[in-house]
């Protein structure tokens, strides 16, 4: 007699081979076998959920976090030593091998980091001769030292006396002061460089310089005999280039700061003031992400509100509850992805919990008491549309993005809440939202609509390589699936648009960019989703050409990977160590094309399945993308929803040899009715 491990193993491999079984019972039980898999990881998840009814995974990023609120602390005046300490201790526990700091595990140093680091480092009290910032110093000046980091980073420098405010890009609030049909204003650029902007202009008007403590200086960290920026052509540049107008301009406006030419400064100070108060309300900090906090927190400073009041206590508070405190470290979050998280965790748990099981209920509950039904900064574009997005945090008013909505009409095609009608009338709003957020390119952004003058990439502070919001495929592709789930077709218009784009933005070896996630894997598999959802014939093409390269990149291990360096080299896409997220990727993007029985889908799913532990998976890499070359995400749940869905689709394909795109019949009424 065969023991019973053996028998259970020997089912998991049939399952997942497509070996012909025996018989109907060894069939049937080889598939419950792999249902069990699936089993384990959803119960995981549903114990995870808040009792409120939300998901909500920890957001890990690079240590300039802990560095920038070593810094705020020690510009407040009043630094609390403990907090320094075990910020300073997180830091030094992710310093490299060769002494620097990475945007990611595994990553090249990077010298923004590094500088931020070996200044908090200092300021928290690390002698400069401790052999870990000797070696921090030298691989900072081999980067480039303090003048190869970016506009904000300098900037940052600027509050302890470690940066001349004369040599950083010119931003006075004057700029707020342009009409909203100019060329260049602030809701031209994305909204997360507008929240971070706008507070930052406020900043660069007062020019806030505390001292450092006594004996702590960057100066070692300067290259021999360097000087700040000030030319007014730029090395290589054309006499009349937009590039060299537009640090022309800059320097000139520098000059009329310096002279103290700023005849409509209290005006342009009230105009930011009034902003910045303004999307204070319905947030938890200003875009309730960490950079624009911090900024926030600064200006009101500069402004002089008082420390002890309900405005400065509230920001300073939101900004430190991103903190996660162990025994002996602090690290810092850059936001809360609540939103996120529930919508992925509703939509992975539907595919195998009945849609009105309890906790399926207060997840959409929960959901659908978060809807925004305020205008926004998108608003501004879109004049005439109703609100009725989501966000990403708990609560951003101002700032309901599309990625968010779409996940989370996904979420709700697939399950009930407690209130069918509340839950209709909710997610015709939210589809009426996305609809109207359609870019003239036929493709889907983030915040707003048509945010793509490439111009505005020229300006000086845009060296953090996010100045716009422009069409993505991963997000249009996330649309396309939604509007497939609540029962559109390839013939409405809309969707019409949206496919064209994708075939317009398809890299020639077959896959599409991934913006929001890591990255042509992730673009690929959510541009297939879209197109299979809304009901392309998969047999075309361009589908299949990116099945084919999905295949291509397949590791040795059964599963796919791709680092963060494919940003900076698109030769090396698709290629990494294998991980849960990125493995799950792939085969729902080769699902999509129809292939559930191919050697490298019965290879990735052994993959996943040899890997789990304990009802999860566990990624040491990061595979989300803030902004692409300069900040990137490990979310915590993305090795938990992504291979939830995998699995759970390949068990059904296996169980009843079909899947299915679609929603919910009831809900699929929405868009019938919309359509009339």
């Amino acid at each position: 007699m065969s023991h019973p491990e053996y028998q259970a193993e020997s089912q998991d491999r049939e399952a997942i081979s497509g070996a012909r079984p025996s018989s109907t019972r060894s069939r049937q039980d080889a598939v419950a076998s792999l249902s069990a898999h699936v089993d384990s990881a959803v119960s995981t998840l549903l114990n995870a959920q808040h009792r409120d009814g939300f998901w909500l995974g920890e957001l890990e990023a690079d240590s300039s976090l802990e560095a920038d609120a070593i810094l705020l602390d020690y510009f407040l005046g009043s630094p609390d030593k403990q907090r320094v300490r075990k910020l300073a201790q997180s830091i030094r526990d992710e310093q490299g091998p060769e002494g620097g700091w990475s945007l990611y595990p595994g990553g090249a140093p990077n010298v923004n980091v590094t500088v931020k680091a070996y200044f908090a480092l200092r300021l928290a009290g690390v002698d400069e001769d401790d052999p870990a910032l000797q070696k921090a110093r030298a691989v900072a000046l081999q980067l480039g030292g303090v003048e190869a980091t970016n506009s904000f980073t300098r900037i940052c420098l600027c509050f302890l006396d470690q940066y001349d405010w004369k040599a950083v890009p010119a931003l006075p609030p004057e700029l707020l002061l342009l009409p909203n049909f100019s060329y260049i204003n602030i809701y031209e650029v994305s909204s997360w460089s507008r929240a971070m902007l706008v507070p930052l202009s406020i900043i660069y008007a007062f020019q806030p310089q505390r001292k450092a403590p006594p004996g702590i200086s960057l100066r070692p960290l300067f290259l021999p005999g360097s000087v700040r920026r000030s030319n007014l052509l730029l090395p290589g540049s054309p006499l009349y280039s937009w590039k060299t107008l537009i640090h022309a301009a800059d320097r000139t406006l520098s000059v009329m700061e310096q002279k103290g030419w700023t005849p409509l400064r209290r005006k342009a100070l009230r105009r930011a003031e009034k902003w910045l108060l303004d999307h204070l309300k319905g947030s938890d900090g200003l875009g309730a992400i960490y950079p624009a906090m911090m900024n926030s927190i600064v200006a009101l400073d500069c402004l002089g509100y008082d420390r002890q009041g309900a405005v400065f206590r509230r920001e300073l508070g939101e900004f430190w509850k991103l903190a996660i405190e162990e025994r002996d470290t602090i690290r810092m979050q850059p936001c809360f992805s609540p939103i996120w998280d529930t919508a992925l965790a509703l939509f992975a748990a539907s595919q195998s919990v009945e849609s009105n099981h309890a906790a399926i209920r207060r997840g959409a509950d929960w959901l659908i008491s978060k809807q925004i039904l305020r205008s926004g900064d998108w608003a501004v574009k879109s004049p005439d549309v109703h609100p009725g997005g989501w966000c990403f945090e708990f609560a951003n008013d101002p700032y309901p993005d599309v990625d968010d909505t779409a996940m989370v009409l996904l979420a709700l095609s697939r399950v009930r809440a407690t209130d069918a009608s509340r839950q209709r009338t909710s997610m015709k709003r939210g589809i009426d939202w996305v609809l109207s957020m359609q870019n003239a390119d036929g493709g889907w952004a983030s915040f707003d609509k048509d945010n793509s003058k490439t111009l505005l990439t020229q300006v000086p502070y845009a060296d953090h390589n996010a100045m716009l919001d422009p069409s993505c495929p991963d997000i249009t592709g996330r649309v396309l699936e939604m509007l497939g789930a609540l029962g559109y077709d390839a013939d409405f218009l809309p969707a019409l648009r949206g496919i064209q784009y994708l075939r317009q933005q398809q890299e020639s070896d077959g896959c599409w960019y991934g913006r929001w996630g890591v990255n042509y894997i992730y673009g690929t598999c959510f541009a297939l989703r879209g197109l299979a959802s809304i009901g392309l014939d998969m047999r075309e093409g361009f589908c299949l050409r990116a099945a084919e390269w999905v295949r291509s990149l397949q590791n040795a291990d059964g599963g796919w990977g791709e680092s963060c360096d494919s940003y900076d080299n698109p030769d090396l896409r698709g290629l990494g160590p294998s991980t849960a997220a990125q493995t799950a990727w792939a085969l729902l993007g080769l699902f999509a094309t129809g292939d559930f029985e191919s050697e490298s889908v019965r290879r990735g799913i052994q993959y996943l399945v040899a890997t789990q532990k304990n009802g999860t998976w566990e990624d040491a890499s990061f595979t989300g993308t803030g902004f692409p070359r300069v900040f990137y995400l490990k979310y915590q749940l993305y090795c938990l929803y992504f291979p939830i869905l995998a699995l759970s689709e390949y068990s059904k394909y296996k169980s009843s040899g079909r899947t299915t795109y679609r929603g919910l019949a009831d809900w699929q009424m929405i868009s019938k009715k919309a359509r009339r």
